[in-house]
Protein backbone atom coordinates (compact mmCIF):
# COMPACT_ATOMS: atom_id res chain seq x y z
CA UNK A 1 0.00 0.00 0.00
CA UNK A 2 1.45 3.12 -0.81
CA UNK A 3 1.92 6.36 2.40
CA UNK A 4 0.22 8.93 2.68
CA UNK A 5 1.58 12.25 1.73
CA UNK A 6 4.52 13.99 4.22
CA UNK A 7 2.09 16.40 5.58
CA UNK A 8 0.01 14.26 7.31
CA UNK A 9 -3.91 14.04 6.04
CA UNK A 10 -6.67 14.27 8.78
CA UNK A 11 -9.62 11.79 8.89
CA UNK A 12 -12.40 12.00 10.22
CA UNK A 13 -13.56 8.46 11.85
CA UNK A 14 -17.66 9.00 13.31
CA UNK A 15 -18.33 6.34 16.06
CA UNK A 16 -14.63 5.58 16.26
CA UNK A 17 -14.81 5.11 20.37
CA UNK A 18 -14.73 1.31 20.06
CA UNK A 19 -15.88 -1.60 17.53
CA UNK A 20 -15.23 -0.83 13.81
CA UNK A 21 -15.08 2.72 14.49
CA UNK A 22 -11.61 2.46 16.55
CA UNK A 23 -10.40 -0.37 14.72
CA UNK A 24 -10.56 1.99 11.67
CA UNK A 25 -8.64 5.14 13.76
CA UNK A 26 -6.26 2.48 14.96
CA UNK A 27 -5.10 1.66 11.62
CA UNK A 28 -5.49 5.28 9.98
CA UNK A 29 -2.58 6.30 12.53
CA UNK A 30 -0.61 3.42 11.72
CA UNK A 31 -0.61 4.44 8.25
CA UNK A 32 0.60 8.12 9.18
CA UNK A 33 -3.09 9.51 8.91
CA UNK A 34 -4.27 12.16 11.74
CA UNK A 35 -7.77 10.34 13.05
CA UNK A 36 -10.37 12.74 14.43
CA UNK A 37 -12.29 10.85 17.07
CA UNK A 38 -15.58 11.14 17.23
CA UNK A 39 -18.40 9.49 20.00
CA UNK A 40 -21.37 10.08 20.80
CA UNK A 41 -22.30 9.01 24.82
CA UNK A 42 -18.81 7.44 25.03
CA UNK A 43 -16.36 10.02 25.91
CA UNK A 44 -13.98 7.98 28.40
CA UNK A 45 -13.43 5.32 25.75
CA UNK A 46 -12.74 7.75 23.19
CA UNK A 47 -10.53 10.10 25.09
CA UNK A 48 -8.80 6.47 26.33
CA UNK A 49 -8.40 5.90 22.40
CA UNK A 50 -6.93 8.97 21.77
CA UNK A 51 -4.49 8.74 24.59
CA UNK A 52 -3.27 5.50 23.36
CA UNK A 53 -3.10 6.56 19.62
CA UNK A 54 -0.50 9.52 20.93
CA UNK A 55 1.66 7.27 22.84
CA UNK A 56 1.87 4.92 20.32
CA UNK A 57 2.54 7.77 17.27
CA UNK A 58 4.64 10.46 18.64
CA UNK A 59 4.04 13.75 17.14
CA UNK A 60 1.27 12.19 14.89
CA UNK A 61 -1.57 13.83 16.66
CA UNK A 62 -1.90 17.22 18.12
CA UNK A 63 -1.87 17.86 21.54
CA UNK A 64 -4.53 16.76 23.21
CA UNK A 65 -5.50 14.64 20.53
CA UNK A 66 -8.99 15.63 18.73
CA UNK A 67 -12.83 13.95 19.96
CA UNK A 68 -15.44 15.14 18.85
CA UNK A 69 -18.39 14.87 20.25
CA UNK A 70 -22.24 15.16 19.19
CA UNK A 71 -25.59 13.33 18.27
CA UNK A 72 -24.74 12.56 14.74
CA UNK A 73 -28.58 12.48 14.33
CA UNK A 74 -28.66 16.05 15.75
CA UNK A 75 -27.94 18.48 12.49
CA UNK A 76 -27.65 21.82 14.34
CA UNK A 77 -25.23 19.93 16.98
CA UNK A 78 -22.87 17.67 14.37
CA UNK A 79 -22.52 21.26 12.24
CA UNK A 80 -21.39 23.26 15.51
CA UNK A 81 -19.24 20.66 16.37
CA UNK A 82 -17.78 19.88 12.72
CA UNK A 83 -17.48 23.69 12.03
CA UNK A 84 -15.97 24.37 14.72
CA UNK A 85 -12.87 21.72 13.98
CA UNK A 86 -12.45 22.72 10.96
CA UNK A 87 -12.10 26.02 11.46
CA UNK A 88 -9.50 25.19 13.85
CA UNK A 89 -7.31 22.80 12.03
CA UNK A 90 -8.19 22.76 8.48
CA UNK A 91 -10.50 20.24 6.18
CA UNK A 92 -10.61 16.71 6.20
CA UNK A 93 -8.63 14.32 3.89
CA UNK A 94 -11.26 11.93 4.41
CA UNK A 95 -14.82 11.00 6.28
CA UNK A 96 -15.47 7.67 7.30
CA UNK A 97 -19.08 7.50 8.30
CA UNK A 98 -19.33 4.83 10.41
CA UNK A 99 -21.63 5.23 13.42
CA UNK A 100 -24.79 3.75 13.62
CA UNK A 101 -27.23 2.07 15.61
CA UNK A 102 -29.73 -0.87 15.34
CA UNK A 103 -33.12 -1.39 16.98
CA UNK A 104 -34.54 -4.78 16.09
CA UNK A 105 -38.12 -5.89 16.40
CA UNK A 106 -40.50 -7.61 13.94
CA UNK A 107 -41.72 -5.03 11.60
CA UNK A 108 -45.73 -5.58 12.71
CA UNK A 109 -45.03 -4.76 15.86
CA UNK A 110 -42.34 -2.05 15.41
CA UNK A 111 -42.86 1.14 17.58
CA UNK A 112 -42.32 4.73 15.54
CA UNK A 113 -39.54 5.60 17.62
CA UNK A 114 -37.77 2.36 16.91
CA UNK A 115 -38.11 3.33 12.97
CA UNK A 116 -37.25 6.88 13.60
CA UNK A 117 -34.10 6.16 15.77
CA UNK A 118 -32.46 4.24 13.20
CA UNK A 119 -33.25 6.22 10.30
CA UNK A 120 -32.53 9.59 11.68
CA UNK A 121 -29.02 7.92 12.85
CA UNK A 122 -28.24 5.56 9.75
CA UNK A 123 -29.02 7.82 7.17
CA UNK A 124 -30.09 11.80 8.08
CA UNK A 125 -26.46 11.24 9.46
CA UNK A 126 -24.95 11.50 5.69
CA UNK A 127 -26.16 14.58 5.19
CA UNK A 128 -25.80 15.98 9.03
CA UNK A 129 -21.65 15.07 8.95
CA UNK A 130 -20.79 15.73 4.70
CA UNK A 131 -22.64 18.64 4.75
CA UNK A 132 -20.36 21.00 6.51
CA UNK A 133 -17.46 18.75 5.62
CA UNK A 134 -17.58 19.01 2.15
CA UNK A 135 -17.22 22.80 0.81
CA UNK A 136 -13.33 23.31 2.62
CA UNK A 137 -12.40 19.96 1.14
CA UNK A 138 -13.79 21.13 -2.51
CA UNK A 139 -12.26 24.69 -1.40
CA UNK A 140 -8.97 23.47 -0.85
CA UNK A 141 -9.23 21.12 -3.90
CA UNK A 142 -8.33 17.89 -1.46
CA UNK A 143 -8.58 14.57 -3.55
CA UNK A 144 -10.27 13.25 -0.73
CA UNK A 145 -12.12 9.95 0.20
CA UNK A 146 -15.01 9.72 1.80
CA UNK A 147 -16.27 5.68 2.31
CA UNK A 148 -19.51 5.08 4.42
CA UNK A 149 -19.88 2.08 6.60
CA UNK A 150 -23.45 0.09 5.57
CA UNK A 151 -24.55 -3.50 6.46
CA UNK A 152 -25.34 -6.54 4.29
CA UNK A 153 -28.64 -5.88 5.43
CA UNK A 154 -28.57 -2.84 3.35
CA UNK A 155 -28.09 -5.25 0.41
CA UNK A 156 -30.39 -8.37 1.10
CA UNK A 157 -32.43 -7.36 3.97
CA UNK A 158 -32.91 -9.31 7.26
CA UNK A 159 -35.56 -10.08 9.37
CA UNK A 160 -35.99 -8.11 11.89
CA UNK A 161 -34.12 -5.33 10.83
CA UNK A 162 -36.74 -3.53 8.05
CA UNK A 163 -35.72 0.05 9.87
CA UNK A 164 -31.79 -0.85 9.49
CA UNK A 165 -31.79 -2.22 6.25
CA UNK A 166 -34.15 0.49 4.97
CA UNK A 167 -31.72 3.12 6.53
CA UNK A 168 -28.61 1.00 5.33
CA UNK A 169 -30.10 0.73 1.80
CA UNK A 170 -30.35 4.40 1.50
CA UNK A 171 -27.09 5.19 2.64
CA UNK A 172 -25.38 2.41 0.10
CA UNK A 173 -28.12 4.80 -2.78
CA UNK A 174 -27.00 8.22 -1.02
CA UNK A 175 -23.29 6.90 -1.65
CA UNK A 176 -23.63 5.71 -5.23
CA UNK A 177 -25.12 9.73 -5.93
CA UNK A 178 -22.52 11.48 -4.32
CA UNK A 179 -19.74 9.44 -6.04
CA UNK A 180 -21.15 10.77 -9.29
CA UNK A 181 -21.58 14.37 -8.08
CA UNK A 182 -18.22 14.54 -6.65
CA UNK A 183 -15.95 12.27 -9.44
CA UNK A 184 -14.89 15.52 -11.49
CA UNK A 185 -13.30 16.69 -8.31
CA UNK A 186 -11.26 13.86 -8.00
CA UNK A 187 -13.28 12.69 -4.71
CA UNK A 188 -13.69 8.90 -4.46
CA UNK A 189 -16.79 8.17 -2.51
CA UNK A 190 -17.47 4.24 -1.77
CA UNK A 191 -19.18 2.11 0.39
CA UNK A 192 -17.68 -0.74 2.78
CA UNK A 193 -21.17 -3.59 4.09
CA UNK A 194 -19.89 -5.57 6.48
CA UNK A 195 -21.77 -9.03 7.56
CA UNK A 196 -21.68 -10.33 10.74
CA UNK A 197 -18.44 -8.96 12.79
CA UNK A 198 -17.46 -9.50 16.32
CA UNK A 199 -18.24 -6.46 18.05
CA UNK A 200 -20.90 -5.24 20.84
CA UNK A 201 -23.77 -5.31 19.12
CA UNK A 202 -23.10 -9.29 17.90
CA UNK A 203 -21.91 -10.18 21.95
CA UNK A 204 -25.61 -11.13 22.78
CA UNK A 205 -26.09 -13.57 19.76
CA UNK A 206 -25.41 -17.14 19.34
CA UNK A 207 -22.12 -17.41 18.21
CA UNK A 208 -22.23 -21.61 17.01
CA UNK A 209 -25.03 -20.74 14.96
CA UNK A 210 -24.36 -17.25 13.83
CA UNK A 211 -20.99 -19.39 12.14
CA UNK A 212 -22.73 -22.22 11.11
CA UNK A 213 -23.92 -19.52 8.56
CA UNK A 214 -20.70 -18.20 7.24
CA UNK A 215 -18.74 -20.25 4.39
CA UNK A 216 -15.83 -19.29 6.55
CA UNK A 217 -17.19 -20.50 9.21
CA UNK A 218 -15.76 -17.68 11.29
CA UNK A 219 -17.40 -13.92 12.40
CA UNK A 220 -15.25 -11.23 10.47
CA UNK A 221 -13.33 -8.67 13.05
CA UNK A 222 -13.15 -5.11 12.83
CA UNK A 223 -10.06 -5.44 11.85
CA UNK A 224 -11.10 -6.80 8.71
CA UNK A 225 -13.32 -3.98 8.02
CA UNK A 226 -10.29 -1.67 8.84
CA UNK A 227 -8.28 -3.00 6.27
CA UNK A 228 -10.19 -2.40 3.51
CA UNK A 229 -11.15 0.71 4.35
CA UNK A 230 -7.99 1.75 4.70
CA UNK A 231 -7.06 0.27 1.18
CA UNK A 232 -10.39 2.60 0.03
CA UNK A 233 -8.48 6.01 1.80
CA UNK A 234 -4.75 4.81 0.35
CA UNK A 235 -3.40 6.41 -3.04
CA UNK A 236 -3.92 2.83 -4.73
CA UNK A 237 -7.32 3.03 -4.33
CA UNK A 238 -7.76 6.22 -6.74
CA UNK A 239 -9.68 4.68 -9.68
CA UNK A 240 -11.98 2.98 -7.26
CA UNK A 241 -15.33 4.75 -6.81
CA UNK A 242 -19.24 4.31 -6.58
CA UNK A 243 -18.52 0.42 -5.28
CA UNK A 244 -20.17 -1.19 -2.80
CA UNK A 245 -17.83 -3.78 -1.30
CA UNK A 246 -19.04 -6.15 1.78
CA UNK A 247 -16.89 -8.28 4.02
CA UNK A 248 -18.29 -10.98 5.26
CA UNK A 249 -16.79 -13.99 5.08
CA UNK A 250 -19.02 -15.46 1.52
CA UNK A 251 -22.12 -15.03 3.43
CA UNK A 252 -24.31 -13.31 0.50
Amino acid sequence: MNSPSPTPQRVLVTGSSRGIGAAIARAAAAAGYVPVLHCAHSRAAADALAADLAAAHPGLLPAPPPVLQFDIADRDAARAALEADLAAHGPYYAIVLNAGVSDDFPFPGMEPAQWDRVLHTDLDSFYNVLSPCLQPMLEHRIHGRIVTIASVSGLVGNRGQVNYSAAKAGLIGATKALALELAKRQITVNCVAPGIIDTDMTADLPRTDLERLIPLRRLGTPADVAALVLFLLSPAAAYITRQVISVNGGLV
